[in-house]
């Protein structure tokens, strides 16, 4: 995985009289700002109307594969600056060598550009991968930047005029000149009325956008969005078997496929169906070469002592992980995070995701990713299963399902409660939320001849694909990609989405079992019991000293009138719900960040608008 940023503008010359040094140093800058993401390598081109900057973490092709990568034929020069990997780089290869290509090396970077060069903007429909790339086009002068479908790579940019700036990282865009990070009222409203999620396309910094995933950017003299994928209702016509057989196939495939390397892999583990099922098939492809596979999971210091079963965690993770990895005969390493590393890295998480994120469910995510980069470079995930098969509690509550707003942030009092009174006058924020929800629900695929409660099944399915599932995405993104990990996420592979979309729900949760027919299609690869295992999400602490550090730091922040998040909430209000007993039963999003998530998010955004030296406008 990489780091790739950029800018162009076609009435500019950046090569012109003493320009050229200049913006190549402005390319170093970003380079340097997102050396994280590609420690192994770094490389930079300049022409006349386009610059490209790129960090390499070498996964493919580990000598030759070094980027930008660019092409010359005549007088015409192609450039790219690529993060992602093809998983079907060598099909694609050998079609095109059919059609007389010749490359010079192993990487799938060049399979991209050859690709390009022979089919244009459409060729990106042949890709089964995770990827954002932005190619230079030299004979149509143009600057073409694309998103993978299920929006698992980043591409943040912003228009000046006539410059478009682009960056896998927002920190990268401020390094180009004139740019100032500012947030207005719906920036505010995406990080007090979303957060930790945001809505698609827009970056909540002012004139900050987002690639959507499955479009591509064309910049010329003008910017134009185009769609090059999206989800199609249709009938569903095969059986239940035939269903289950198609998607065992498609599981095993995408995880085999996702196994692509030169260097080795692991899996994280948690003992839950989704990462079990993905390290069984890993391992057991590995011991066929002979190898072993390591995994890993993630759990809080003393949380065997503090840890509080509830309707959202019924169970701990760690009886679990070892049923699983003495199952698939993994190799296997236990980490665990204290509180003081839990708080510290809360702040290390905003700069990696360069906004106000999911409070110590990132800043732990953050902190493992760290251990885990100390010993490898790839690792391979669950992310994803439960938004696409049904897994949370608001796909089968009553109350959820018939919700007229997001189904994982329903209650607005905890977002609204501690904001200053002009403020909550100011920002229109259950309004903004609710004009979010809305637009979404009327983007919704829609099937003719479905009933209500069908239709309302996708409605609830894609509010997930599109907003939850791309918060865990971003998450996990930026917090592997911090530490130079590159982590995969077998289950969004786009052939399971779009399959997935149009099975039934009788059949997703036959026989009244949450996700059903992923638990049928993993039958061969799992027992029983591991299959079966009653959703647990991902791990918390429970630990009253965390919250009494997250307290603790909370007051101070309140009672110091230089800091930033004053000017947002009312310190009385804060030490009035600091005295209430905490609820870790009911979250404000999600089903982990209750109250000592709230205040943890609240010290994050206090950090962001001082560490980025934020003007709300």
């Amino acid at each position: 995985m990489c780091g790739i940023a950029g800018f162009f503008n076609c009435k500019e010359d950046y090569r012109a009289g003493e320009g050229e040094k200049k913006w190549e140093n402005v390319l170093r800058r970003m380079n340097r700002e997102q050396k994280h993401r590609g420690p192994d390598e770094d490389g930079l081109f300049l022409g006349k109307h386009c610059g490209l900057a790129h960090v390499r973490l070498s996964i493919i092709d580990l000598l030759a594969g070094k980027q930008p990568m660019i092409r010359r034929e005549g007088e015409n020069e192609w450039a790219i600056v690529y993060n992602g990997e093809i998983y079907n780089m060598g099909i694609l290869r050998k079609e095109l060598e059919t059609e007389g290509e010749q490359f010079i090396t192993d990487s799938d970077t060049e399979v991209i550009l050859a690709g390009y060069i022979r089919h244009g903007a459409d060729f990106v429909k042949r890709l089964n991968g995770i990827f954002a790339f932005g190619i230079w086009d030299g004979r149509l002068q143009k600057l073409f930047l694309f998103r993978d479908r299920a929006g698992v790579k980043p591409c943040f940019y912003m228009k000046l005029e006539d410059t478009v700036v682009f960056s896998s990282e927002i920190k990268g865009i401020f390094c180009f000149p004139g740019t100032q990070p500012a947030v207005d009222k719906e920036g505010l409203c995406e990080a007090l009325g979303l957060g930790p999620a945001k809505t698609y396309g827009k970056g909540v910094f002012q004139d900050v956008f987002e690639v959507l995933p499955g479009h591509f950017l064309e910049c010329g003299e003008t910017c134009q969005e185009h769609c090059y994928w999206k989800l199609e209702s249709r009938p569903h016509e095969e059986s239940w078997e035939e269903t289950v057989e198609k998607m065992q196939y498609l599981v095993e495939d995408a995880v085999k496929m996702q196994m692509l390397s030169d260097v080795p892999i692991c899996t994280f583990l948690s003992g839950g169906v989704d990462s079990s099922l993905v390290t069984a098939i890993c391992s057991k492809e590995l011991r066929r070469q002979g190898k072993w596979l390591d995994t890993y999971s993630f759990d809080f210091k003393d949380n065997d002592i503090n840890f509080k079963a509830n309707a959202f965690q019924p169970s701990q993770d760690r009886p679990w992980v070892d049923k699983v990895k003495d199952y698939a005969k993994t190799r296997h390493c236990y980490l665990e995070c204290r509180n003081e590393e839990l708080y510290d890295y809360l702040f290390e998480a905003v700069r990696a995701r360069d906004l106000p994120c999911m409070a110590d469910v990132e800043s732990s995510m953050l902190y493992f990713c760290k251990k885990v980069a100390a010993h490898h470079k790839v690792t391979l995930t669950g992310e994803c299963a439960d938004e696409i098969f049904g897994g949370y509690p608001w796909f089968h509550k009553k109350e959820c399902f018939e919700a007229d707003i997001f189904p994982w942030s329903m209650d607005f009092e905890p977002r609204t409660m501690l904001l200053r009174d002009e403020v909550k006058r100011e920002l229109p924020i259950r309004e903004y939320a609710k004009e979010a929800y809305d637009r979404t629900i009327a983007e919704t695929p829609v099937l003719e001849g479905e009933c209500r409660e069908e239709r309302r099944r996708r409605e609830i399915s894609y509010l997930n694909l599109r907003w939850f599932m791309q918060t865990l995405l971003d998450r996990m993104d930026r917090t592997s990609m911090h530490t130079g990990l590159e982590a995969r996420v077998p289950f969004a592979d786009h052939r399971i989405i779009e399959y997935a979309w149009n099975v039934p729900w009788d059949m997703k949760y036959r026989g009244g079992i949450v996700k059903a027919l992923l638990r049928a299609a993993g039958q061969e690869h799992l027992p029983e019991e591991v299959l079966y295992r009653k959703k647990s999400p991902y791990p918390k602490t429970y630990d009253p000293a965390y919250e009494q550090l997250v307290r603790r730091h909370m007051l101070e922040v309140a009672e110091d009138s230089n800091a930033p998040l004053n000017s947002l909430i009312d310190g009385e209000k804060v030490k009035k719900f600091m005295d209430m007993p905490s609820d870790y039963a009911r979250p404000f999003y999600g089903q982990l960040m209750a109250g000592p998530q709230l205040l943890a998010y609240l010290l994050q955004i206090n950090y962001w608008l001082k560490h980025y030296r934020i003007r709300l406008v």
